[in-house]
């Protein structure tokens, strides 16, 4: 698979050129791309409009993005967490979550993350390498097609940092909402980021009509740097100019999450710090108890505190909602069945040892 490339992550236009370097008509980039992003196939031969000569050239080139599902828990509640295998081995997760008005899928952008969130089990093995916006998109394919529902909503917010791997995630969003595709629009697209301040500057410039979301989780320098070491590199001062900016540029209002965790960033105080952050700008507070995860410090609010801190915001004038718990009969935070993996594999090597980053390879 090392030789070949992955034709998932061509947009139409690359399409085109590939078939005029085949000596192909350029219409056929568009069937191609019809087939890969619209009718979600996975093997070459599925294409029936393409002449066999000019697919015999493509398996020999390329290859679709269909990771495998190597492993699926579904919760009482709708939730469904997928660990993928994708085509190197390497593992990572994305969560289908049920709501009123449809089906999100959350993706993850990476195999692993460097960002070392203390609170989160994504980032405890570091990051392995990034997703190209194919493989992306293919999360998203394999979960439609196994719950036999549309995916009407998508979150930026699993395993990885999307503004780490800025540029692939980039041409994900424009194939993702191509109407050649699957044509999930922008404003159903939500991007979460720990707060990677050049990062939200380039974003601001392209003018997206998506839902920016910064993981804050704290209201000042010291409990954030504790909590998230991104603080310590763009401090929470820098990043609320950043958001400023961002909102003067884009005209989109911006959300903020903010993980409860219990004695930390939960006190009245920490509210009225965060109330003064954000007041006035228009923002939504999303308040997250979050899940448990082992070899964390942290352990999550209990919900009486939750909607003490909530009710404070409120007073204060801010507008904030607590996020409904999805999955954590499950392992759904963002990391744990991979870890999960990681350890089992690392149990049944026959000397204990060995690379958790190999748990999905095939030996």
């Amino acid at each position: 698979m090392e030789h070949k490339r992955c034709i998932s992550s061509l947009t139409v236009e690359e399409l085109a050129a590939e078939m005029k370097a085949m000596g192909q008509p350029a219409f056929r980039a568009k069937q191609i791309f019809h087939w890969v992003h619209q009718k979600l196939v996975t093997d070459f031969a599925a294409m029936t409009d393409q002449p066999k000569a000019l697919l015999a050239r493509l398996e020999e080139a390329f290859y679709i993005a269909a990771p495998q599902i190597e492993r699926r828990q579904q919760a009482k509640d709708g939730t469904v967490k997928y660990l993928l295998r994708m085509a190197d081995g390497n593992c990572i997760e994305t969560v289908v979550m049920r709501y009123h008005y449809g089906c999100t899928v959350c993706v993850s952008t990476q195999v692993g993350c460097r960002m070392g969130c203390r609170f989160c089990a994504s980032t405890q093995a570091g990051r392995v390498r990034d997703l190209e916006a194919g493989e992306i998109c293919s999360e998203i394919y394999t979960a439609q097609k196994d719950i036999g529902e549309r995916i009407s909503h998508i979150v930026l917010m699993g395993i990885g940092e999307p503004l780490d791997n800025f540029d692939q995630v980039m041409k994900f969003l424009s194939l993702i909402s191509s109407p050649d595709g699957v044509n999930i629009g922008m404003r159903n697209i939500s991007l979460s980021t720990c707060g990677i301040v050049p990062q939200i500057d380039r974003l601001a410039q392209r003018k997206l009509q998506l839902t920016l979301s910064i993981s804050l989780h704290a209201p000042n320098d010291a409990i954030r740097s504790q909590m998230m070491p991104v603080n310590n590199a763009y401090p929470v001062a820098q990043l609320m100019d950043a958001v400023r900016r961002y909102q003067d540029t884009t005209g989109r209002r911006v959300s903020f999450e903010y993980s409860m965790v219990r004695g930390v960033n939960d006190s009245d105080a920490c509210a009225r710090q965060l109330a003064g952050l954000i007041r006035g700008m228009g923002a939504h507070v999303n308040l997250i108890p979050i899940n448990p995860v082992d070899g964390s410090p942290y352990s999550a609010t209990d919900a009486e505190n939750v909607r003490r801190f909530q009710a404070k915001l409120t007073s204060l004038g801010v507008n904030a909602t607590v996020r409904r718990r999805l999955g954590s009969e499950i392992s759904a935070a963002c990391g744990q069945l991979r870890r999960e993996e990681m350890v089992q594999a690392q149990h049944t090597q026959p000397d204990g040892k060995g690379d958790a980053y190999e748990t999905c390879r095939e030996n």
